[in-house]
This record gives C-alpha cells, structure tokens and sequence, in this order.
C-alpha cells in the first residue's frame, strides 16, 4: 500500500485534533488522529496515512479572503440584542419596493407589500407586555442617542428595564419615568458622566419623577451604585470650553486636594467639577467665564462661585 506523502505534515496548522478513543491507524496503530478542515480527511500524525476521506464539510461552500467579502456572503443575521423587544430574532419586510433583482414592483405588489408590511408590525408583540416593552426600548434608544452614550449603556439599560417589567414594577407609573430612570441608573453603572439634568433634557418627564423611580428601580432590584466622581466630567466639560490640558489636570488636583478633606459631602458632583475648572483657569491664567462654565455644566453661576470660593479656602488660597 503506497503512502501519502510528508506534506501533510506541514499542514497541522489546518488539523484540528479529533479525540478518538476506540479509532487507530491501520498502518502504525498509533491513536494520534487528526482531522484536515479544508479538505475533510483524518490523517494519522504518526505516518501520515489517510484513515478516512470525503467527509461531511460542516462549513460555508464558499471562500472569503477578506473580512469584507466574509460580511457580504455570510447569511446569518445581526447579533442578538437586548435593545429590541424580540431582541432582534424577527425579520422585517424591506421598504423598498423592489423585488430580489433590484427591479420596481409594480402597483398591485406594491400595496400587496405595504399590507403585509402593517399586519407584520401588528403582529410583533404579542400582549400588552411586549408593547410596553417595544415603547419603552425605543423611547430609551432616542434618549440615549440624544445623550451621545455608547451601546453598552443601551444594553444595560434594556437589561434593567426587562428586570424591572418582570418584577411588575411599571404598574401605577409611567413608561417613560421608568425607562429614563433606568437609562440614568445604567450611565452609572458603566461609568458614563451623565448627570440627572442632562437626562432630564432628553426625557418627556418631570426631573422629579424620575429622581423618584429611579431611587425606588435601584432599591426593589438591588442595583449596586457607587458615588458619582466629579472628576468623571472634567474632560467633557474642558473640552466644550475648549480649555489647555493644563487647566483639565489642575481642575483634577483641585477635586482631589478638597475631596480628601471631605468638601465634596453634600455636594452636586456636576457644580463641584464646574468649580474646580473654572478655579483652574483663574489660575493658568486662561480665564473663563462663570456664564460659559455654568452654561456647559448646566448649573448656576451661584453655584459655581460658591463652589470655588470653598475650593480656594479648602487649599489656603486667596479667592478673587
């Protein structure tokens, strides 16, 4: 019996070892048996022998050199996602009335489309439940896009709004109080400075009420939120102002000269970091404005000269 060649050998980095117990090698009886991906053989390691071929290949029929050409002949749909009510599993009928060739549809099929386009949308949420749930999802993505945070938050957030409708504790308030609340308790959770103003902006609720639901969603599902850093704001707000890094790093040592000296208890984290900068450009002499600080944090001017005054006497300087 003639032997394949030794090339193969040089091929392990395509094999991947298949543990067989009860298999060996006809010609060495060595049990080290690997399986080719590209060409679907067991090859014995050993004396490189072909034990079985034309095997079953569980992959794709086509080939892909790129990662483009990879995205455009793959089937498979998005991720999964918790941002959608059905999490993304459904499938949607294409507004564009052309058919699979790219040609227009002719008027009898447009409409035909557009009617199963309507029952589709009718049929996608089962209850009240899923309805609730398909509201709030998306009153949360245009909040958050309004907001600029990343799609981690997003996720977050539908995860704590799908616990909280599990828990049943929408009934007797609104959907979007409760979606904003836990948009806001899943910026803080994953570190993203957003204060409960900017939310507010974005929302279609009272900042009250949604202070209210978002202390009573933190308790009833025990979410774990730690104080928010004033310094968390610094490079935003230095950053609409246009400010030096100079006057980011020393409005940084400024929060954390005082904050260690406890000025920080009690104190709004956005107006305490408005402070600091506008402290910190007194004194890298790039000079702003208590109106262009208290306008980019979204505070008042009192607040931020109250704010510095105390920073300044925390430190031993002289307050201007």
């Amino acid at each position: 019996m003639e032997r394949p060649t030794r090339q193969r050998e040089r091929k392990k980095n395509s094999m991947q070892a298949e543990k067989t117990d009860d298999r060996t090698c006809e010609e060495c009886g060595s049990t080290a048996l690997v399986t080719s991906e590209d060409q679907g053989e067991i090859v014995c390691e050993e004396c490189g022998l072909v034990v079985e071929e034309k095997n079953i290949d569980h992959g794709p029929e086509w080939r892909a050199f790129n990662a483009t050409e990879r995205n455009e002949k793959s089937r498979v749909g998005a991720p999964t996602t918790q941002t959608m009510h059905d999490k993304g599993l459904t499938t949607t009928i294409d507004w564009q009335n052309k058919d699979a060739y790219g040609r227009s549809l002719s008027s009898g099929k447009r409409q035909q489309m557009q009617r199963l386009r309507k029952w589709q949308e009718r049929i996608r949420t089962k209850n009240a439940g899923e309805r609730n749930l398909q509201f709030a999802l998306t009153e949360t993505d245009r909040m958050a896009s309004a907001l600029g945070v990343p799609g981690s938050v997003r996720e977050v957030s539908s995860v704590i709004y799908r616990r909280a409708l599990s828990e049943d504790l929408i009934r007797g308030r609104s959907i979007e109080g409760v979606a904003t609340s836990c948009l806001y308790a899943a910026c803080r959770q994953e570190g993203i400075p957003r204060s409960l103003e900017e939310v507010t902006d974005v929302s279609r609720v009272e900042k009250k009420e949604i202070a209210r639901t978002y202390r009573y969603v933190a308790n009833e599902l025990s979410l774990e939120m730690r104080p928010v850093d004033p310094v968390e704001y610094v490079p935003r707000f230095c950053s609409e102002l246009a400010a030096s890094e100079d006057v980011q790093a020393k409005a940084k040592d400024i929060i954390e000269t005082t904050a260690e000296k406890g000025l920080l208890s009690g104190k709004s984290p956005t107006g305490f970091a408005a402070a600091a900068i506008y402290a910190a450009s007194l004194l890298c002499n790039e000079k702003k404005t208590q109106q262009e600080v208290a306008d980019v944090a979204n505070v008042t001017e009192v607040t931020i000269r109250n704010r510095y005054q105390e920073q300044f006497e925390a430190m031993g300087l002289p307050s201007s």
